[in-house]
C-alpha cells in the first residue's frame, strides 16, 4: 500500500472544530472532507455514518463523545480537523484538541445561536489565544437567522466578530452567500454534492446589505494596521489583497474573528470556508513558539515548528481498538518523525519504537513514511506512553506543557456483577483511565467500595458501557458510602476485665479506663496514669491497642471514634495468667463499657463548595444549597459571574453537579474541598444508626 502524501510545515493547518452539542461540528467536518475528496462517503450523524463519530456509544446516543481527527486537502494544503464533543461531560476531549490546535472553527446553529457549550469552548479557545472563525451552520433550516446569531456572538462571546460573508435568503429560501471581500455572490447548485456554486454578481435584494457590511468590514480591517488605515483614509478603499493580508495578521493577534455561514449537510458554503482556512489560518510555522522543559533541569527550551529542531511530540489522546491495541494521537511541535524511528519518553525515562506511523482519518489510519513539524499523527502499540506524555529523543529529552484536565466532580460506587467480572475489572478500569484521564478509580478500604469518578452522570454511564463493550466487564452501580466518624461529648470511665480459665494457663487482664472528649480535629491520645505498678509496664501498650481497636469499630454506627483521650488509671494483673492479648481484650471491654456512658454522637464530613454562576441563577442555587442543609458563607462578584461559598454535608452532595447544571442551564460550575467534621443532626443520625443495624442483621442472618 502506497504511503499517504507528505505535507511540509507551511502546508499544514491544525484546526479544532468546537461548539455546543448538536450545533453541526461533526457534519461540517464530514462535508469538508467529502468536498475535498479525502473522504469518499458523505456520512450522516443520524444514521451513524459520520466520518468522525463512529464509536458504538456515540452512535447509540447520537452525540460526539471523544476527540477525533480527520483531514481535508485543499489548494495543496492539509487541514487537520479535530472534532470535539459539545457536552460538558466530555470537556477533557475538547481541551485536548484545543491544546494541539493552532486555530478554531466555532460552529453555531443558525436557529439555536450561542448556547452554553458555545460559551465554554470559547473560553477554552480564548485561554489559548487561538485565532478562529465562527461558522453559522444550518442556514437552510426553518427559523434560521444569521443576523440574530451574529449579534449573540458579538454580545455574549466577543465584539471582535466581523462578517466575512452574508447569506442570500434563509430557511427554505437560503440559496447562496456573498463574499464581502470580493463582492461576488456564490449561488449554490441544487443537486451538487461537493459544495459547487455559480459565481455571479450580487443579487439586487441584498446589494444594500452588502454595501453596508463591506464598508464596515474594510474599515474594521484597516483600523488594525496604521499604514493600511492611512491608505484607506486617502483612497477611500483598499484592495482585496491588502485586506486579506491585514486580516490574517489581525486574526493572529486576536483582533478579528470572521463569521461565515452555510448548510453543511448539503455541503453549501464549505468551499468558501476551505478557501479562507487556507488563506487566513496560520500554519504551525507562523504560530508562537512552544516552551518545553528539560527533565530534571530548571531549563526551558523554545520550540519552533521546524524539521531541524529537537523532536517534541505531545500525545493528546489515547484510545484502544480490538485486534490493534492502544493508539496514541500526537502533535509534533518540533522536529520530524519517520516510520520505524526510535523515540524517547522523557517523563517515564522509557524508549519507544515508532512502527506503523500513520495519519488519522476518522476511525481509519493511513500509513506515512514521515511527518513534518506541526503535523498530527497516530501510532499503535506504544508500550509506556500515554496521554500527556511527550515523545522526544534520547539525546535531547524534552517535556512540553501538558493538557490541563479538569478535576472529576461526580463519583459512584461500582460492584462487579459476577466472579468472572471481578477478575477482570481492575485491568479494564486502568485501560479506561489511560484512554480518558478525567475518569479515575480507587478502592476505598474504609467504606469497602470501588469508587469511580468522572465529569458527569452521562460521562460515567458511557464509561460503564465501554467497560462492558470493550472489556466484557459488567458492573452494578450504587451510591458511595459516606466516611462518617463518631466522637464523645462527656467524660466517662469503666472497668474492662478479661478472665478465662480453660485448664493450664488462663487469661487475665483488668484495667480501668477514663474517656475524655478532645477538641475537634485533635485525634486520639493515650495517657498512662498507672501508679504503684498495679499493671506492669509491658502490658500498658496492649491496653492502648485494645482501646484503639474498639474505637475503630465505632459505638453507634460502626464508624471510627475520633477526638478523644483514653486515660488508663487503675487495674490489676495475675503473675501467671496475664498476657498482652488478655490486656488487649480488657482494653476493648473498657472502651465499650465507658463509651456507652460518654454521650456518643455521629460526625459527618462537611465540604466547602464554591459555585461560580451567572447572576440570574444565584437565588435558585442558594435555595438548593439551603435545602441540602448547607450554610452559605458569602458571595463575591467576579467578572460576569458570582462566586457562592457554602459549607454542605457530603451526604447531601450526591449528583450535585447534575442538579447544578439543570438549575443554571449548564452555565454554573463548582469545586469542592474537605472542610471539617461536624455533628449530624439527631433525625439524620437516627437514620444512619438504623441503616447500620439493618446491615448487621443481614450479615448475621
Amino acid at each position: 500500500m502506497a504511503a499517504a502524501k507528505e505535507f511540509r510545515t507551511e502546508q499544514i493547518r491544525n484546526l479544532a472544530v468546537v461548539g455546543h452539542g448538536g450545533s453541526g461540528k461533526t457534519t461540517l467536518i464530514d462535508a469538508l472532507c467529502f468536498a475535498t475528496g479525502t473522504s469518499r462517503r458523505h456520512g450522516n450523524v443520524k444514521d451513524g455514518t459520520a466520518l468522525t463519530m463512529y464509536t458504538d456509544e456515540e452512535v447509540a446516543h447520537g452525540i460526539s463523545m471523544q476527540a477525533a481527527v480527520a483531514h481535508a486537502e485543499w489548494k495543496d494544503t492539509k487541514l487537520n480537523l479535530l472534532d470535539t464533543p459539545g457536552y460538558l461531560d466530555f470537556t477533557a476531549e475538547a481541551l485536548g484538541a484545543v491544546r494541539v490546535a493552532d486555530g478554531a472553527i466555532v460552529v453555531l446553529g443558525a436557529t439555536a445561536g450561542v448556547e452554553v457549550g458555545t460559551e465554554k469552548v470559547w473560553e477554552y479557545c480564548s485561554a489559548r489565544r487561538l485565532p478562529g472563525f465562527f461558522f453559522i451552520s444550518m442556514m437552510d433550516k426553518e427559523h434560521s437567522d444569521y443576523g440574530r446569531v451574529y449579534e449573540q456572538i458579538r454580545s455574549i462571546l466577543t465584539d471582535k466578530a466581523a462578517p466575512l460573508v452574508i447569506p442570500i435568503g434563509a430557511g427554505e429560501h437560503f440559496r447562496g452567500t456573498v463574499s464581502l471581500l470580493s463582492g461576488r455572490a456564490h449561488i449554490f447548485k441544487h443537486g451538487a454534492v461537493t459544495g459547487e456554486y455559480e459565481e455571479t454578481d450580487v443579487p439586487a435584494e441584498v446589494q444594500a446589505d452588502v454595501d453596508l457590511w463591506r464598508t464596515q468590514l474594510l474599515e474594521t480591517i484597516a483600523t488594525t494596521d496604521d499604514a493600511l488605515l492611512e491608505t484607506y483614509l486617502t483612497d477611500g478603499t483598499i484592495t482585496t489583497e491588502q485586506a486579506e493580508h491585514a486580516l490574517k495578521a489581525a486574526m493572529l493577534r486576536g483582533e478579528i474573528f470572521p463569521v461565515l455561514c452555510g448548510a453543511a449537510d448539503r455541503t453549501w458554503g464549505v468551499r468558501a470556508l476551505l478557501d479562507e482556512l487556507v488563506e487566513l489560518m496560520p500554519s504551525p510555522a507562523e504560530c508562537a513558539p512552544e516552551t518545553a522543559q528539560r527533565p530534571g533541569l530548571d531549563q526551558a527550551v523554545e520550540l519552533k515548528a521546524n524539521d531541524d529542531g529537537p523532536v517534541a511530540a505531545l500525545v493528546f489522546k489515547t484510545t484502544s481498538e480490538p485486534h490493534v491495541g492502544e493508539l496514541s494521537l500526537f502533535r509534533i511541535f518540533s522536529g520530524s518523525l519517520s516510520n520505524g524511528q526510535d523515540a524517547f519518553n522523557a517523563a517515564r525515562d522509557m524508549p519507544e519504537k515508532l512502527a506503523h506511523l500513520s495519519i488519522p482519518q476518522g476511525k481509519e489510519r493511513l500509513e506515512v513514511d514521515r511527518l513534518h513539524a506541526g503535523d498530527i499523527g497516530v501510532i499503535a502499540k506504544l508500550k509506556n506512553t500515554h496521554t500527556n506524555d511527550t515523545l522526544s529523543s534520547k539525546d535531547r529529552p524534552l517535556v512540553v506543557e501538558k493538557i490541563a484536565f479538569p478535576t472529576a466532580d461526580i463519583s459512584i460506587a461500582i460492584l462487579a456483577a459476577s466472579r468472572s467480572d471481578e477478575d477482570k475489572i481492575g485491568a479494564a478500569l486502568v485501560k479506561l483511565h489511560e484512554e480518558d484521564p478525567t475518569f479515575s478509580h480507587e478502592y476505598d478500604p474504609e467504606i469497602k467500595q470501588t469508587i469511580v469518578r468522572g465529569l458527569g452522570e452521562l460521562h460515567l454511564d458511557v464509561q460503564m458501557e465501554r467497560l462492558k463493550r470493550k472489556y466484557g466487564v459488567e458492573v452494578i452501580t450504587e451510591q458511595p458510602r459516606i466516611r462518617y466518624r463518631e466522637t464523645i461529648r462527656k467524660t466517662a470511665e469503666a472497668q474492662g476485665k478479661h478472665k478465662k480459665q480453660t485448664g493450664g494457663h488462663g487469661q487475665f487482664g483488668d484495667c480501668y479506663v477514663r474517656l475524655n472528649p478532645s477538641t475537634r480535629g485533635a485525634g486520639y491520645s493515650f495517657n498512662n496514669a498507672i501508679v504503684g505498678g498495679v499493671i506492669p509496664g509491658k502490658f500498658i501498650p496492649s491496653v492502648d491497642k485494645g482501646v484503639q481497636q474498639a474505637a475503630a469499630r465505632g459505638i453507634l454506627s460502626g464508624h471510627p471514634v475520633v477526638d478523644f483521650e483514653a486515660e488508663l488509671y487503675f487495674g490489676s494483673f495475675h503473675a501467671v495468667d496475664s498476657s498482652d492479648m488478655a490486656f488487649q481484650m480488657a482494653g476493648i471491654q473498657a472502651f465499650r463499657n465507658a463509651s456507652e456512658k460518654a454521650d456518643p454522637v455521629i460526625l459527618e464530613p462537611i465540604i466547602q463548595v464554591e459555585v461560580a454562576t451567572p447572576d440570574d441563577f444565584v437565588g435558585d442555587i442558594i435555595g438548593d444549597l439551603n435545602h441540602r442543609r448547607g450554610k452559605v458563607l458569602g458571595m463575591e462578584p467576579t467578572g460576569h459571574k458570582t462566586v457562592i461559598r457554602a459549607l454542605v454535608p457530603e451526604s447531601e452532595l450526591y449528583k450535585y453537579a447534575t442538579t447544578l447544571r439543570s438549575i443554571s442551564q449548564g452555565r454554573a460550575s463548582h469545586s469542592r474541598s474537605f472542610y471539617a467534621f461536624e455533628e449530624v443532626p439527631p433525625h439524620a443520625a437516627q437514620k444512619i444508626i438504623e441503616a447500620y443495624e439493618k446491615e448487621r442483621e443481614e450479615v448475621h442472618a
